[in-house]
């Protein structure tokens, strides 16, 4: 939990910058490093995109591109969110975002789980070593529901990273206190609901 809410607080923090027109263009797990507190703090922040207004160069590793980044080549904050939900993905599964099978098929984490959700079975998303930890499946779920609502297809359906920041600080709160109703939780900051998109 605190890798990712210190990661998303990061993003959010760049988003803000230059009149809220920051862009990282390269969210990606090996790019979260831990801090003291292990708290994630998102890294490789190129100069480009510190000292230029043009728009910086787009994420190198495939599996953390959004849809619109392969059609366009140029990453934008929504990219980011998107790219961030990956990495929400890795740490639920312990999958990495593009593996493969003893078959050698290639698997898509983002298709994986959209194919698995699916089917309604949740529970066969998440890493078993997490899994061990108690009272801990629905922290999970609703984490699940944050990376879901980052990793739609369309940009625009997408939260923005304070709201991303929120809910995910909301799930954490809520775990702090012992889980307490749910009719404590702030509205805005709930996880929307499971949406699974249809493959077009």
């Amino acid at each position: 939990m605190r890798i990712a809410i210190g990661a998303a607080r990061g993003i959010a923090r760049i988003h803000a910058e230059n009149g809220g027109k920051f862009v990282h263009g390269n969210i990606k797990s090996s790019n979260i490093f831990l801090n003291s507190r292990c708290y994630g703090c998102v890294s490789d922040l190129g100069l480009a995109t510190i000292t230029s207004s043009l728009a910086p160069p787009i994420a190198r590793a495939a599996g953390y591109h959004a849809p619109e980044v392969a059609d366009t080549r140029k990453a934008a904050q929504p990219s980011d969110v998107y790219s961030f939900g990956v990495v929400l993905l890795e740490l639920l599964t312990g999958k990495s975002p593009i593996h493969t099978t003893g078959s050698d098929e290639i698997i898509h984490l983002v298709r994986w789980v959209h194919s698995v959700v699916r089917e309604e079975w949740t529970a066969e998303v998440f890493d078993v070593e997490l899994m061990r930890y108690p009272n801990i499946e629905e922290e999970m779920v609703e984490m699940l529901q944050i990376a879901m609502s980052c990793v739609v297809r369309m940009p625009d359906q997408r939260p923005e990273m304070t709201d991303v920041v929120k809910m995910i600080e909301n799930v954490r709160q809520i775990d702090t206190e012992n889980r307490q109703p749910s009719e404590s939780r702030s509205e805005s900051c709930t996880p929307p609901p499971l949406v699974v998109e249809r493959e077009s």
